[in-house]
């Protein structure tokens, strides 16, 4: 009986575009039934009705209560009869879910913030899946920088963007974790297609098919039923170069490729993009103007993070825009690239690329559970002046498994408290230094 209560209270609620049809509807068989009544007191004045109609047409009652019992078996057929309609027509579409379950998660996730996540690799996708549920409005903006693995193999012989970190936000934004899911993230273990993922190649046959890789991205994104869009932060065919000072060294070196930039050993000390002049793909730019919330990383800082925010019109369109922009820091440090980086030290990286006050709050990690893998990114020091300049936020992030990742539901959480705090009120946020 509760059940029942909630899905009437769903069909009630406003927005879902149902109850003016439905009045209309009423109004529509209201008028019908009137003039069906004017024909039938017509035939009555005329003739005797025959024995069955003179039941069927509840002669034998009283008029109010005829008029009583009357509407009552009308409405009550009238209700069955769509009740049936409706599940019989739409039953192979919602064989998961109740209809009304579909469209209410629909409408709720419609109204939602309009968000744009910026990064790459394994940690924009934990942003996605933890905000995926509360609102539909969200567009990843990924990096296609990368040339490693089987992304750097597509790139290389058949003249693609990566679509490897595409893949994974895709993926990320997928309703479920079904067959097709599983599917696209399947990687080959031997053969001429060993080290290819079938996502990979699917999204690299549609670029090809489709003749684009940004239509490319939106098919792949229909075949998974993805809540939101995946886009380049550029459609040029752009090289990630970076200055690494090593060891010993009063001279810095120049390595050319995203996948080399971590293994040289040594401190990063800035990337570029090769060309320099790459401009951002315009829907990418479109979308931030458009945005109430931009969220930068997480994801690994240097080959991840920062090359979208040197693509051309990227950071441009993040100051122009109205939105509240933060910053998520990760968890912990990566070797080659961020060895014992604080929050600060992560902080300043970014000032370096894109300039100050890109953003205005900086969410970070204060649990570190006891884990003999994971080297964490220790606090700003108290002294440090990006407190000064940003606003920190400190929450446990962790993974309970993996605690040198972030929970999708711990940084969800988090990012909709902030966002919550920013809407109602301009005091301090509760969980901040």
């Amino acid at each position: 009986m509760l059940r029942r209560w909630h899905t009437i209270q769903k069909w009630l609620t406003p927005g879902l575009g149902i109850k003016r049809w439905l009045i209309l509807l009423i109004i529509g068989l209201t008028a019908g039934s009137i003039a069906l009544a004017q024909l039938i007191v017509e035939l009555y004045r005329e003739q005797e009705l025959p024995g069955f109609v003179y039941y069927i047409t509840l002669r034998f009652l009283p008029i109010p209560l005829r008029i009583v019992v009357g509407l009552a078996i009308g409405i009550g057929i009238i209700v069955v009869a769509i009740l049936e309609l409706n599940r019989s027509i739409l039953s192979p579409f919602a064989r998961q879910q109740h209809f009304i379950d579909l469209m209410y998660s629909y409408s709720f996730r419609n109204k939602g913030i309009k968000v744009v996540a910026l990064g790459g690799g394994t940690g924009l996708p934990a942003v996605l899946r933890g905000l995926k549920h509360d609102t539909g409005n969200i567009i990843a903006i990924v990096t296609v920088a990368d040339d490693g693995g089987s992304s750097g193999k597509l790139r290389r012989e058949l003249g693609v963007l990566p679509p490897g970190d595409l893949r994974n936000n895709i993926v990320a934004l997928a309703d479920d974790e079904n067959l097709m899911t599983q599917l696209f993230q399947y990687r080959f273990g031997e053969g001429g297609l060993e080290g290819h993922s079938f996502g990979n190649l699917f999204i690299t046959a549609l670029a090809d098919i489709t003749g684009s890789m940004d239509r490319a991205l939106i098919e792949a994104g229909r075949v998974l039923a993805i809540r939101g869009r995946v886009l380049p932060s550029t459609l040029q065919d752009v090289t990630l170069v970076g200055e690494v000072r090593q060891p010993g060294s009063t001279t810095l070196k120049r390595v050319v490729g995203e996948s080399q930039i971590p293994m040289v050993g040594g401190v990063i000390e800035r990337v570029s993009l090769s060309p320099e002049s790459a401009r951002a793909y315009p829907e990418s730019t479109r979308a931030i103007l458009s945005a109430d919330l931009i969220v930068i990383g997480p994801g690994s800082l240097y080959t991840s993070i920062v090359p979208n925010l040197l693509v051309e019109g990227i950071p441009q369109a993040i100051r122009a825009s109205g939105a509240l922009c933060l910053y998520v820091c990760n968890i912990a440090t990566q070797d080659g690239e961020t060895d014992n980086y604080t929050v600060a030290d992560h902080v300043l990286a970014l000032e370096r690329h894109a300039g100050r006050r890109l953003f205005s709050i900086v969410i970070a990690n204060n649990a570190y559970p006891p884990s003999d893998e994971t080297a964490y990114v220790m606090p700003a020091p108290q002294d440090h002046d990006i407190w000064q300049r940003y606003t920190i936020y400190e929450t446990d992030l962790t993974d309970n498994k993996y605690p040198w990742r972030h929970s999708p539901e711990k940084l969800g959480r988090a990012i909709l408290n902030i966002v919550a705090q920013h809407q109602s009120t301009t005091l301090p946020f509760s969980e901040t230094r």
